[in-house]
């Protein structure tokens, strides 16, 4: 994704190499892609203002609208495993104002969280029990959330830098992006920190899984003097693996 410009790359890691594909323009702010559940049927999006559908053709469907006004805008989400899509927003300047989001398969979409102030990183134990989930500003935690009664408990208080996208991976440990800390951070359920990736550049945004391969992209924005490779995406094996990502159901198919 690439947020500002309202685009949506496609294209095939193979070997350490990254073949670019297809460009889509969204015509506005995009936060988060998630794959239909039914192949070949494109994704859904969080957009600007609400939630979104991408054809592979480029045909962009609107299902909600209305969710942020003003400046704030939708950020970063993920799929639950009953395929429902979650995904927060921002505010924009910040204040606790911004809530997180879930578009059933029906098409409904709720508040599932309030009072937040920038939505991001999000992502679900395969049993769909537990939600990690980083609401990066002002306190910079990783938290776990009973999906079920809403219960929260901190994970980890993140230091040195600004929690931002993450990932599970196979044995359930959490891979965070820290934003102006130039790292990627794998964390124990528990808490524990139990290995960092160093990266060159100092805004890392998100991570996801092809296999054993972590997959990290990075932010220049902001930076007035950004040092190469800023805003590229990177990849290293990580030595264990993670799941593909979960598709949305859109009630018709999948």
């Amino acid at each position: 994704m690439d947020i500002q410009a309202g685009r949506v790359h496609c294209g095939r890691l193979d070997g350490g190499v990254l073949t670019a594909t297809r460009a889509y323009d969204i015509g506005g702010p995009v936060g988060v892609a998630v794959p239909c559940a039914e192949p070949g049927t494109g994704w859904a999006l969080a957009v600007k203002d609400g939630f979104a559908r991408l054809a592979e053709d480029g045909t962009v469907t609107r299902l909600v609208t209305g969710l942020t006004s003003g400046q704030d805008q939708m950020n970063d989400g993920a799929c639950h495993p009953d395929g429902s899509f979650w995904a927060g927003s921002q505010a924009i300047p910040r204040a606790p104002r911004a809530g997180l989001f879930r578009l059933d398969p029906d098409g409904s979409v709720r508040r599932v969280l309030a009072g937040l102030t920038v939505a991001n990183g999000i992502d679900f134990t395969p049993d769909g029990r537990t939600m990690f989930f980083v609401d990066t500003l002002p306190h910079r935690r990783l938290e776990a959330i009973d999906v079920s009664s809403g219960a929260r408990r901190t994970v980890v208080q993140v230091d040195g830098g600004n929690p931002d996208g993450l990932a599970l991976d196979d044995e359930g440990c959490v891979w965070v992006a820290v934003w102006d800390a130039s790292q990627v951070r794998r964390y124990a359920p528990t808490g524990e920190l139990l290995a960092t990736v160093e990266l060159p550049v100092p805004r890392p945004t998100a991570v996801c899984f092809q296999g054993s391969t972590l997959v990290i992209t990075t932010a220049s924005l902001g930076l007035t003097d950004p040092p190469a490779g800023s805003g590229h995406l990177f990849a290293v094996d990580v030595g264990v693996t993670g799941p593909p990502a979960r598709g949305w159901c859109d009630g018709v198919k999948g």
